[in-house]
């Protein structure tokens, strides 16, 4: 599904990502984990398009297309999502009227003898997945993230994420501000998706949404580079160790919540 190979990223002229190779098949969920500053935003940010980072070299498959060669729309319509860190606010744009466009403009690309479906049934659609994320339905009726908590905003992220059903999805510290049971309910939203036609990279500090999305492989990233890799068990291994082995002091700045890991 995704193929990183060699990947370079700078901002600013200073490198940020020094030579990433990362495989994630089809059906798999990755996790990267890292402390603050290691390029982990940076990586997934550049992958959606994101104009203020530029790869100076390595190459990128996206379901055996060519990514870099794309506009951030069409990684998009061909199937790429990001949940971002921080959800932007847009005035004057109701969750509802954001959403029933980018459904139609998606489902359009994909299939452009599809019909577009009606604001009636895409209302019944859009209020049956806010209902599964314990969301309010009056929030269809407000401006994208104004006014949202910081977990309304994540979980608004997930429920794009489940009304555009993307092949891969992009979680950028989609845990981060999030209390137990929010997280719970991000967390169930994502597992939703998972399938053999569907994969992801969540991006995180600390275990804790680890113990509720279980992943295939978890890698950490320091300065730039990937430097270690494993599967499930190796969350559990990082939270007892740390970062401490590969000259970072403590993990993300905290222990990991080990509960959330039995």
């Amino acid at each position: 599904m995704l193929n990183i190979q060699n990947l370079h990223i700078s901002v600013d002229s200073t490198e940020v990502v020094k030579g990433i190779d990362l495989t994630i098949n089809a059906g798999e969920i990755h996790a990267i984990m890292g402390p603050n500053g290691s390029g982990k935003s940076t990586l997934v940010s550049a992958l959606m398009g994101h104009p203020a980072y530029t790869i100076t070299s390595g190459s990128v498959k996206f379901d055996g297309k060519d990514l870099l060669a794309m506009a951030p729309h069409e990684r998009a319509q061909a199937g790429l999502f990001l949940a971002f860190q921080y959800p932007k606010e847009i005035a004057g744009v109701t969750l509802r009227s954001f959403l029933f466009a980018a459904y139609n403009a998606q489902m359009g690309a994909r299939n452009p003898d599809a019909k577009k479906v009606s604001p009636i049934k895409f209302k019944k659609f859009l209020e049956e997945k806010m209902k599964e994320l314990d969301m309010d339905s009056a929030f269809a009726e407000r401006f994208v993230n104004q006014g949202f908590s910081g977990g309304e905003k994540k979980k608004a992220e997930v429920l794009q994420m489940q009304i555009l059903e993307p092949t891969m999805a992009l979680l950028d510290e989609t845990d981060s501000g999030l209390d137990v049971d929010a997280l719970k309910v991000v967390a169930e939203g994502v597992n939703s998706m998972r399938s053999d036609a569907f994969s992801g990279l969540i991006v995180t500090h600390y275990a804790r949404i680890l113990g509720y999305i279980t992943p295939d492989h978890v890698h950490v990233m320091v300065d730039g580079k990937i430097v270690e890799s494993g599967g499930a068990e190796f969350a559990h291994q990082l939270e007892k160790e740390g970062y401490v082995k590969y000259g970072i002091s403590g993990v993300g700045g905290r222990k990991f919540d080990s509960a959330a890991l039995q």
